[in-house]
């Protein structure tokens, strides 16, 4: 029912799992997040066709056995039955700016720190550290 919350679930659990590859269901919005994830670091690339997102993810370290996932853990904030949004002035902090907050604003989708740069409030969608 709720395909944001799914296709980060998908990609937490692909991290969990020690998957090199993650395959999402298409959408404007899901693209987007998954460009804005890949921009701050957190998965290493993203292709797209019309009907499917392919998210290959990130690891630190050298060999299968000592690396670490890039992504600790997502949790989402908005949900269907629920929205949350927050003015400019009240945007969310996660782990004291070590992790993010995205934002659906109109200028876009984007992280709590850009949306302060661009002053501007939306609906807080998942915090990701």
């Amino acid at each position: 029912m709720d395909p944001v919350g799914d296709s980060l679930i998908r990609i937490k659990n692909g991290y969990l799992a020690g998957k090199d590859t993650v395959v999402l269901s298409y959408s404007k919005l899901i693209l987007s997040i998954c460009k804005l994830l890949s921009k701050e670091g957190y998965l290493q690339e993203v292709k797209d066709d019309k009907k499917s997102i392919t998210v290959t993810l990130k690891y630190d370290g050298a060999t299968h056995a000592t690396r670490k996932a890039a992504v600790t853990d997502v949790k989402r904030i908005s949900k269907p039955g629920l929205r949350v949004y927050k003015s400019r002035g009240s945007l969310p902090w996660v782990l004291n700016g070590l992790g993010i907050a995205i934002v659906s604003t109109p200028k876009g989708v984007l992280t709590d720190k850009q949306a302060r740069k661009e002053r501007v409030g939306g609906e807080v969608l998942a915090y990701v550290w």
